[in-house]
């Protein structure tokens, strides 16, 4: 059944698509931790996501055109999420919302590094994640650059200190 919009405004269709509680949260841990599966998802989740939720979402996502689903090769009952372009367009996006949430809300300092990263490298650095996110994902050649293993280096440096 074809969905009633609101407005043609594009703000207004983008957040028809993306802007309750959880869609956003969902592609964030799907982009920026690469946690594919439905139990990845579920279990290391840090907000806590119920599973009806998550499975709602997935299959908004999925029917929205901003994630895919495929046959887990190693379990026929099992899936696979990947980004699809949409969603990897989105990375801007979230950078720019991160970058918000670190000037005008209290994050915690761990919750925060990524943000501060990708703040920092700006537009060359969010298109060389969503290059990779390209190979991880869509099967495009595998950049030179990894930025998930430059974030994951930060992290573990932070971690250290």
């Amino acid at each position: 059944m074809p969905q009633t919009r609101r407005s043609g405004c594009p703000i207004n269709l983008t957040l028809e698509q993306i802007g309750d509680r959880w869609s956003l949260i969902v592609i964030r841990d799907v982009m920026f931790e690469n946690r594919r599966s439905y139990g990845a998802l579920l279990e290391q989740n840090q907000e806590g996501i119920a599973t009806n939720i998550l499975a709602s979402r997935l299959k908004h996502l999925t029917a929205s055109g901003l994630l895919t689903r495929c046959p887990d090769p190693n379990h026929h009952q099992k899936g696979i999420y990947s980004l699809t372009e949409a969603a990897i367009q989105l990375v801007p996006l979230l950078a720019q919302m991160a970058a918000w949430g670190l000037r005008h809300t209290h994050p915690s300092k761990e919750a925060s590094l990524r943000a501060e990263v990708l703040e920092k490298g700006g537009p060359s650095l969010w298109c060389a994640f969503m290059d990779e996110l390209r190979y991880l994902h869509l099967g495009a050649p595998r950049p030179a650059r990894s930025v998930l293993g430059e974030l994951q280096a930060d992290d573990k440096k932070a971690i250290d200190r």
